[in-house]
C-alpha cells in the first residue's frame, strides 16, 4: 500500500515530532532535514511514497538506517575479539574520562612550568610515570605505534642500514608493512636469516660501517611454530654492545604488568626487555596498556633526547587529551592489586566463566521469544585478545549462539542487529551467529536494545 503525495507530512512537522528527537540529537538538524527532503523529493518524482511515508516513526527508522553509516556511533562488540581495531580497540574507563574532563575543557599547564613561570616539557608528567614503571632512563610519546617505530628509525638510522630478521617483517592492520615504514623512515632494510630460522651470525654478517642500529620486532600479530630459531634478545644486545650500535625493540602491543598474575598468558613487558639489554623499546598506549591510542618509547636518556630533537617529533606528538588520559591510566598501575577492577580492558579479560554464563542465560531468555524459528543456545567458546596481542593464545569464553535451518536467515538476522539503535556486532561461524559475552558487561542496556529486534524469518 502506498501513500498519496498530499498525505506527506511537512518537514517542519517532522522535525518537531517526538519520534524524530533522538535522531536529531544523534545526527544534527542539517543532516536530518536534508535526508527528509531527499526522501520526499524522490517520492514526488515517483508519484507516490511507501506505506509508512505518512508516519513520523517511519521517517525516524529510514533516517537512522541511512545516516547510521555516516556518523561515529557506539556499538556492542560481541565479536569475540576484545581489542577490536575496527571497533575502537581498548575500552576506556568512564571514571578516568570524567577525571580528565577539566584538563581538556580548561587551560592547563601542558607546556608551562608553574614553578619557573616559563615554558616547560609537555610530556614531563607522563615521562615521569613511564620511567618509574619501566625503570627506563627516559621516555617519549607520539600519536601511535607505527609513529614510534618511524621516529626511532629516522632519528638513529637516517640514510643507514638496519638489519632485521625475515621472520619479523610483519604486516600490521590496514596493510601497513614494516618494510614500507622503514623505507619511509629513510633507512635501508637489510633482511637477515630466513622466515623460520635466524641466527646471531646472520646479524653479525650484515653489520658494516653503514649500519645505524639493530632492530628486533616482537611478532605480536602472528605466531610461528615448528622448525624455528630466533636470536634471543640478550644475544642481540651483546652483539649491539660489541659493535657499538643501539638496539631498538618494537614490542607492538606491550603491557606494563605481568599478565600471568591475573591468570592470563604472558606477554613481554618493556621493563623485561630493557633489563635484557635493549636500548630503546616502543609499545602501544592502548591495546594491552588500556589507555588512548599512542606510541610510547622508553630507554636510554641520550637516545630519547635524539628522538625529541628530531623535527618529525613535532609532527607526531600527541595532543593534550591523549597525554592527560595516558597519565591518568598510568596512575592505575601504581596499585596492581586493584588494576583488574579499575582498568576496563583487564576487567574484560579476567571476567569469570560463571559470570559469562549468567550473562549468556539472561541473553538466551530475552532473545528466544523475539526470534521465532531460530534456536538460541548458550555455548562454550573462546575469544582472542585482538589487535596483534597474544596471537597464539585464546581465552575461554561463553557465547550465545543463534541458528536457523536456512543460513540466509542467519545472515539476515545479523544484519538486523547491526541496524539497531545501538548496533550489535557479532560474527558468523559454523553457520550460526556467535555473540561473545565478554563484550556484554552492559547487559541490561544490551538486552533493551535487542528487544527492538522482533525479527521474523524471511520467506
Amino acid at each position: 500500500m502506498s501513500t498519496a503525495l498530499r498525505d506527506l507530512p511537512g518537514i517542519d512537522r517532522l522535525l518537531n515530532d517526538p519520534a524524530l528527537q533522538a535522531v536529531l540529537e544523534r545526527y544534527g538538524e542539517p543532516k536530518v532535514k536534508a535526508k527528509l527532503r531527499a526522501l520526499q523529493t524522490g517520492w514526488r518524482a515517483e508519484g507516490q511514497g511507501p506505506d509508512w511515508a505518512g508516519e513520523p516513526a517511519g521517517y525516524a527508522r529510514a533516517v537512522t538506517e541511512d545516516l547510521g553509516q555516516q556518523s561515529y556511533t557506539p556499538v556492542f562488540n560481541l565479536t569475540g575479539t576484545i581489542i577490536h581495531t575496527n571497533l575502537g580497540r581498548a575500552l576506556l574507563s568512564p571514571e578516568l574520562y570524567r577525571a580528565v574532563e577539566p584538563l581538556v575543557t580548561q587551560p592547563i599547564n601542558l607546556e608551562y612550568d608553574l614553578d619557573a613561570g616559563r615554558r616547560g616539557d609537555r610530556e614531563k608528567f607522563v615521562e615521569d610515570r613511564l620511567t618509574l614503571l619501566t625503570g627506563a632512563e627516559a621516555a617519549t610519546v607520539v600519536n601511535n605505534g607505527a609513529a614510534a617505530l618511524m621516529l626511532m628509525l629516522n632519528s638513529l638510522a637516517l640514510g643507514r642500514t638496519v638489519p632485521v630478521s625475515r621472520g619479523e617483517l610483519i604486516e600490521i592492520g590496514g596493510s601497513f608493512r614494516l618494510p614500507d615504514i622503514m623505507t619511509r623512515s629513510g633507512c635501508e632494510l637489510i633482511e637477515v636469516g630466513t622466515t623460520n630460522r635466524t641466527h646471531l651470525k646472520d646479524f653479525a654478517g650484515a653489520i658494516d660501517a653503514r649500519t645505524g642500529l639493530l632492530l628486533k620486532v616482537h611478532p605480536s600479530n602472528y605466531h610461528i611454530s615448528g622448525f624455528t630459531k630466533e636470536v634471543s634478545l640478550s644475544e642481540l644486545a651483546g652483539l649491539a654492545r660489541e659493535r657499538d650500535l643501539p638496539l631498538a625493540v618494537d614490542l607492538g602491543s606491550g603491557t606494563l604488568v605481568d599478565l600471568t598474575r591475573y591468570g592470563l598468558p604472558h606477554e613481554p613487558m618493556p621493563q623485561e626487555v630493557l633489563a635484557q639489554g635493549a636500548d630503546l623499546v616502543s609499545f602501544s598506549g592502548d591495546k594491552l596498556l588500556g589507555a588512548t591510542q599512542a606510541g610510547i618509547v622508553v630507554g636510554k636518556a641520550e637516545l630519547i633526547a635524539e628522538l625529541k630533537k628530531n623535527p618529525m617529533k613535532r609532527a607526531l606528538r600527541p595532543d593534550k587529551l591523549t597525554l592527560a588520559f595516558l597519565e591518568q591510566t598510568l596512575k592505575l598501575y601504581d596499585e596492581p592489586e586493584t588494576l583488574a577492577d579499575n582498568l576496563p580492558l583487564l576487567r574484560t579479560m579476567t571476567t569469570s566463566l560463571d559470570t559469562l554464563t549468567e550473562r549468556a542465560k539472561r541473553m538466551q531468555d530475552a532473545l528466544t521469544p523475539l526470534l521465532p524459528g531460530f534456536t538460541v543456545s548458550v555455548t562454550e567458546s573462546d575469544c582472542q585478545i585482538g589487535s596483534g596481542s597474544l596471537p597464539d593464545r585464546r581465552l575461554p569464553s561463553v557465547a550465545v549462539t543463534i541458528r536457523h535451518a536456512q543460513e540466509g536467515q542467519v545472515r539476515s538476522l545479523l544484519e538486523s542487529m547491526r541496524r539497531l539503535t545501538v548496533p550489535v556486532v557479532g560474527r558468523i561461524r559454523e553457520g550460526q551467529i556467535w555473540l561473545d559475552m565478554r563484550g556484554a558487561s552492559r547487559l541490561d542496556a544490551l538486552i533493551e536494545v535487542l528487544s527492538g529486534l522482533n525479527h521474523e524469518p524471511r520467506l
